[in-house]
């Protein structure tokens, strides 16, 4: 019964890993750049729950939609000051040295604001939790909700991208933006549309992230950030099934490490796993070979 709570568990993880690797894979799969501040973008949003919900005293759900609202806007933002500008910079470190400088003037501002203390995050999730097996069995509000989101999300976008025609503009970016602007497609529109569905993600990734575990500093979405870029590679970026099954397998992994091996081990089992997959499978789960003309 045991193996059965940790593999929910597991998967509740995976869920959160796989709602922040979309929005990584959206950003690489059609702008081809990797946002490395995302992670700090999923604490942002959390402090904006924290301080509507904790601090102010008003209701959750009005907490999770300014949250997403305030992601958002700071994702396009984002993109138009720190990313655009580099776009058709002739060396991609550019743009990853701006992602790591971005990343570290989110979580400094955090740091000016909140401070370095931890604070106590209230779950905005008020579901009962679920008994079964007698009692045996028992599987949280939080579990609950964050897999069902996490499942949703996945179909949601899976639908959006190759059912809309923003997401059909978005597939035409991915493929070749010098054509997508010859076909009338407005391309920075499109990418900045990109950075605002994966910020409104990572909003809601870190409001369920701190509802599981709850406690929340400015350093809270670094690490979380990492292992959902890990979780994207692992299914094969750029594919959002693949972001899903990454995620939920790597949450899966990492929590069956910590109860069987060592609680210590448990990140370097994830990024060993990480290693050997993309050892025998250098595209991920689902990721495909693309061959280029020269």
């Amino acid at each position: 019964m045991s193996f059965i709570s940790y593999l929910i568990n597991g998967i509740s993880l995976g869920s959160v890993y796989a709602i922040i690797a979309l929005g990584y894979t959206m950003v690489y799969g059609i702008a081809k750049m990797l946002n490395f501040a995302h992670g700090d973008v999923i604490m942002v949003g959390s402090f904006a729950v924290f301080t509507i919900v904790s601090t102010l005293g008003l209701p959750p759900v009005l907490g999770i939609l300014v949250a997403v609202v305030i992601c958002t806007v700071l994702g396009m933002a984002i993109e138009r000051v720190a990313y655009k500008p580099l776009r058709n910079a002739s060396s991609p470190l550019a743009v990853l040295i701006t992602a790591i400088g971005v990343s570290y003037l989110l979580q400094n501002v955090a740091l000016l604001i909140f401070g370095a203390n931890t604070k106590s995050f209230t779950s905005v999730v008020a579901i009962s939790p679920l008994k079964l097996a007698d009692g045996q069995l028992m599987i949280s509000g939080e579990t609950i909700v964050t897999i069902i989101a996490g499942i949703v999300i996945m179909v949601c976008l899976t639908l959006f991208v190759n059912k809309s025609k923003a997401g059909q503009a978005m597939l035409a970016v991915s493929e070749d933006k010098g054509a997508a602007q010859l076909m009338g497609i407005n391309v920075n529109g499109t990418i900045a549309l990109t950075f605002a569905i994966g910020s409104a993600l990572a909003a809601i990734a870190g409001v369920l992230l701190c509802s599981a575990y709850p406690s929340l500093t400015p350093y809270t979405g670094a690490m979380p950030g990492i292992k959902a870029f890990v979780a994207a590679v692992f299914g094969g970026i750029g594919s959002i099934p693949g972001a899903m099954i990454g995620g939920i397998l790597l949450g899966i992994i990492e929590i069956l490490g910590k109860a069987y091996i060592s609680s210590q081990m448990a990140d370097a089992i994830v990024f060993a796993v990480l290693i050997i997959v993309l050892l025998v499978k250098p595209t991920g789960i689902l990721g495909k070979n693309i061959q280029e003309k020269v």
